[in-house]
């Protein structure tokens, strides 16, 4: 079983760096805000699946909450920012 989560972190890993084509290249800012959201979501769940390969899910589920928040906090912070300055022009 380890074997197949070790398989499922490498194609994940891959996996994040499609929303990070959407991120440098984006048209807008938008579309880069939301490939930053699902490159969070997908690293979320790459440090899940390395919790169950180390065999102590306990401790990264307290690791991926936190970095929920931040990413959540993040993102939050940022769409004041931008929806701050369009009022400002």
């Amino acid at each position: 079983m380890n074997t197949f989560f070790l398989y499922y972190t490498v194609v994940l890993t891959v996996i994040i760096f499609l929303p990070l084509y959407r991120v440098v290249e984006g048209p807008t800012i938008f579309d880069r805000m939301l490939g930053v959201g699902a490159i969070g979501t997908k690293t979320m769940v790459l440090i899940l699946a390395i919790g169950l390969i180390f065999n102590r899910l306990d401790m990264f589920v307290d690791i991926t909450l936190a970095y929920a928040v931040l990413n959540f906090i993040g993102t939050i912070a940022i769409a004041k920012f931008l929806g701050t300055e369009k009022a400002d022009q």
